[in-house]
């Protein structure tokens, strides 16, 4: 999560059991259609036995399932894999039209709402950009957006639409100087319930993350979480967030505010504390560049298209790194993490560019008694906290918890 986080909102799975302690029979099978749904899209595609050895179900269970989710319109079939003996095998994989979700990601420079697939995957986007959000730009973004996105689509595929999932800062008013708001003008988002006000305006169900734990939670679904049981995360967006991974499953604390790396404490390029969003976030290049008198506008048009500003950038990914390898190694000295993931606003460029230098600045640690993670690039990109927002509504109505998941897969696997 980020340093602005409050208690994060992660759908959890309904409970199997009855208040009269008995299986009820409905709530069972629903569970296990999730569990069957979340177990093709962890491994892409899979035949009625992998899902039947994987998931501890029996052949003639997974058999029903896959005939109601098949007819649903949620699996497809693929091609038959022939085998020396038997029948082939058939591989389902999920049906990217059969679902569809609205993301929104709300920045403190930018917003974007996206139309994602059920397997990931962006089909349409909008953006915008500002100096500072006020609640009735956004709004008004948001209720536009959809109608302007649902146009597009045909009644068959607006039907399919399972909801509208936001990701954003929580205490927006935090650091209002720091992106340059005047004074007292982000106060207004303390007496304001975003959730509450968009749902007021559309007809999808809405649910609402930190938008650093969305980014997060789309790095552990569509990145590389299942090669990473237990990782930490880094997003750099306007100020830096993250999450923790453990067990396959986002861990957010006692308090929801695990995984909040921004307030962080390192040492400054002078030796001085600071705290890691004051170094490795993109408002400090933002005020880099101006300084020297370049225009930092670019930075917010699209995340995608950045240009090499030389110098200043290269002396912000410098510092960056610095202060992200001493946050790494701080982490690493808690947890023993598989990984530590870096992500951000930007292109892939940018990216590359900042996990090696970290990785070179790691390397001159004293790491005596610290077993060092990984340090890898994020897999989702510069759009992964609208893809975890977008995939809060499906993850709450199709899917099993990862942790759940995961649980199951490794018992199959090890009996």
């Amino acid at each position: 999560m980020s340093s602005l986080d409050g208690p994060a909102n992660i759908p959890v799975p309904p409970p199997i059991l009855n208040p009269a302690g008995g299986a009820n029979q409905v709530r069972v099978r629903a569970y296990n259609e999730r569990l069957v749904l979340s177990l093709v899209r962890l491994y892409g595609a899979l035949s009625k036995a992998d899902i039947a050895r994987r998931s501890g179900l029996s052949a003639q269970t997974v058999s029903v399932i896959m005939r109601v989710l098949e007819k649903e319109g949620l699996l497809s079939r693929g091609e038959p894999v022939r085998g020396r003996v038997g029948q082939p095998s058939i591989p389902m994989h999920l049906n990217p039209d059969a679902v569809y979700s609205f993301g929104l990601k709300m920045g403190r420079r930018s917003a974007d709402l996206v139309l994602m697939d059920f397997v990931g995957r962006i089909r349409m986007q909008l953006h915008r950009t500002y100096a500072y959000p006020l609640p009735h730009e956004i709004l008004a973004f948001v209720t536009s957006g959809i109608r302007e996105l649902e146009d597009r689509l045909e009644d068959k595929q607006r039907g399919r639409i399972a909801g509208l999932g936001i990701a954003a800062p929580f205490e927006l008013w935090n650091w209002a100087e720091e992106v340059g708001a005047p004074p007292g003008a982000m106060e207004v988002w303390r007496d304001i319930d975003l959730q509450a006000d968009i749902a007021e305006r559309v007809a999808h169900p809405v649910f609402m993350q930190n938008d650093a734990t969305s980014a997060c939670g789309a790095e552990l679904v569509f990145g590389v979480g299942p090669s990473y049981p237990d990782f930490v995360y880094f997003f750099i967006g306007s100020f830096i967030g993250g999450g923790i991974v453990l067990n396959s499953a986002i861990f957010s604390g006692r308090t929801g505010t695990a995984g909040a790396i921004g307030p962080l404490p390192v040492r400054g390029k002078n030796g001085e504390t600071k705290q890691l969003l004051e170094i490795a976030s993109i408002f400090v290049l933002e005020n880099m560049l101006r300084e020297r008198g370049i225009d930092p506008e670019p930075l917010w048009y699209s995340a995608d298209d950045w240009v090499d500003f030389g110098e200043p950038m290269e002396s912000w990914i410098q510092d960056s790194a610095k202060a992200l390898a001493q946050a790494i190694v701080a982490a690493a000295s808690i947890l023993d993490f598989s990984a530590a993931v870096i992500d951000g606003g930007f292109p892939g460029w940018v990216r590359s560019r900042v996990v090696q230098a970290t990785i070179d600045e790691a390397a001159k640690l004293d790491l005596q008694g610290v077993v060092m993670p990984e340090i890898i690039e994020g897999a989702v990109g510069a759009q992964a906290r609208a893809i975890g927002g977008a995939s809060l509504p499906i993850f709450a109505r199709y899917l099993t918890d990862q942790n759940v998941l995961f649980k199951e897969v490794d018992h199959a696997e090890r009996t």
